[in-house]
């Protein structure tokens, strides 16, 4: 098995690229840590003793799990499921990095469409343009449930999309050898929460800041900000795969909580990429067998994209 290679200067957080929603959440943990200090200073206390792991490594003091949302790649400190009084978050049918954006942006839209239809008409027909848009937010942000499939060979979707590229390629560096490259578009319909395709390890990652193009455009693998992830798998000593977030035109906040050495489960979750982008799966082409075409729809964590031989 590789060492895993040590988080790159360039990954301070969990969403390294920033943004408006990102810099207020930060502000508001600042306000939150104060104000826990000062009045609730037993509660701090006893979530110390329960807390796991180490802090050491993170940007902010770690109170509570609530701090752990943007740096939990950057140490290991955590708490039990029953120790974390915010266990709940996570059976919310919504992407908990995106509770910020939802609130942000939801409860103004929803103050609009409040006033709006207190106005009665004709004004209360005009609140059908900001409760439309209030759906979409809540809509681009769900979090189904999904159940990966249990075939020891499967290889699973990294993301909900089209089918956008099946590409061979002659040579790729981290796998030593020829490999098979599986695009994937999301649309600002889709789920955007992307989940491990095997049981694997994190042995790299590599964080590249760059432009905004539609992903539909080719050039968008290139020159578009990414996320780059190499797995070793579990089950295959030996055998590698990768993983590309890329942002789109609107997705501008790619979300990757993974660390090097961390373990994730076929069909984890491990980030998203907030609005519209691009997801690649980069397999040996020697070792398995593409069970997918371009054009196919297909979910993250649930539809086979190939098998293994």
């Amino acid at each position: 098995m590789q060492n895993p290679v040590p988080l790159p200067e360039n990954i301070r957080s969990v969403q390294p690229g920033g943004g408006f929603c990102y810099g207020i959440e930060l502000a508001w943990g600042r306000w939150r840590r104060w104000y826990l200090k000062t009045f609730r200073r037993g509660y701090v206390a006893r979530m110390a003793a329960l807390r796991r792991g180490d802090a050491t490594g993170a940007p902010h003091e770690i109170l509570d799990p609530r701090d752990l949302k943007y740096c939990s790649n950057q140490c290991t400190a955590h708490w039990a499921p029953e120790d974390d009084p915010f266990q709940w978050r996570e059976r919310l049918p919504l992407a908990r990095w995106g509770l910020a954006e939802l609130q942000i942006m939801g409860w103004p839209l929803a103050a609009l469409v409040a006033a709006l239809g207190a106005l009665g008409p004709p004004w209360c027909y005009a609140a059908a343009a900001p409760l439309a848009l209030l759906a979409l937010i809540v809509y681009f942000f769900r979090d189904p449930r999904r159940e990966a499939p249990s075939d020891p060979d499967a290889v699973v979707s990294p993301a909900d999309g089209v089918v956008a590229e099946v590409t061979p390629l002659d040579r790729y560096d981290f796998l030593d050898g020829p490999a098979v490259r599986i695009g994937i578009f999301l649309s600002i319909f889709n789920v955007h929460i992307n989940r491990a395709p095997r049981a694997g390890r994190v042995v790299d990652m590599h964080y590249k800041p760059g432009k905004f193009l539609n992903a539909l455009n080719p050039e968008s693998a290139i020159r578009n900000e990414f996320m780059w992830i190499g797995f070793e798998d579990q089950q295959r000593p030996g055998l590698r795969y990768a993983v590309r977030q890329i942002s789109g035109l609107l997705a501008r906040r790619i979300v990757c909580a993974l660390r090097p050495g961390q373990a994730v489960r076929r069909g984890e979750k491990f980030g998203m990429i907030k609005l519209g982008s691009r997801t690649e799966l980069i397999l040996p082409r020697d070792a398995v067998t593409v069970e997918t075409a371009v054009g196919d729809a297909v979910r993250a964590g649930v539809t086979v994209l190939a098998r293994l031989h």
